[in-house]
Formats: structure tokens, C-alpha cells, sequence
């Protein structure tokens, strides 16, 4: 069964060009490790003139995505970047969920 990785950022449109550049690095990095299904990216405005973006990782296993996770942060760590402090500076939100593919009969 799969499990499933669904963040919904909210960036200020002054932030969006560096938040774009960060979730592509992400994303190019996560497609080469082992377990991974497939991503997708949704995007919305808002009233205030942010933007939201969700992202959604879908991973074979429970395991194949805590492996990837710590293969996330190894790699963050290697390029000395922080995710909290980016969204600290940025002004961003997130809401992180970790879903589990349901098998309805």
C-alpha cells in the first residue's frame, strides 16, 4: 500500500521565484530515490496575494518513504540547507500530512 506525503505551502508572490527554485531541487532529488512512485503540484491564489502551492510524493511503502525522508535530510545537511529557516525568512506556511493509500471495496 502506498504512502503519501501531501504539503500545502502558502508563499508571498515576492518569495515564489526562490520557493519554485527550492521545490525543484526537491523534486529532482527525490525521483532518484529508491521507493518513489510518482509527485505532482497544484497551485492556487489567494485573496491576500499569496499563492498555495500542494505537493504530493507518493511512495511504494511506509518504509521506502522513512528511508527517502532520511535521505532528504542527509541531503540538506549536505547543502547546508535548512527548510525551517527558509520558511521562517520567506514568511511561508506549511501543513505537512502523511497519508496512507485507501483500498475501498
Amino acid at each position: 500500500m502506498h504512502t503519501i506525503l501531501i504539503d500545502q505551502f502558502t508563499v508571498p508572490q515576492k518569495a515564489r521565484k526562490e520557493f519554485l527554485e527550492r521545490l525543484n531541487i526537491n523534486r529532482n532529488f527525490i525521483h532518484t530515490l529508491s521507493g518513489f512512485v510518482k509527485d505532482s503540484v497544484y497551485e492556487a491564489a489567494t485573496e491576500e496575494g499569496k499563492f498555495k502551492v500542494v505537493t504530493v510524493a507518493v511512495w511504494e511503502t511506509e518504509e521506502k518513504f522513512q528511508n527517502a525522508k532520511s535521505a532528504v535530510a542527509l541531503e540538506y545537511k549536505k547543502q547546508g540547507f535548512d527548510i525551517n529557516a527558509m520558511i521562517q525568512r520567506l514568511e511561508m506556511t506549511i501543513e505537512r500530512g502523511i497519508y496512507n493509500e485507501m483500498q475501498i471495496p
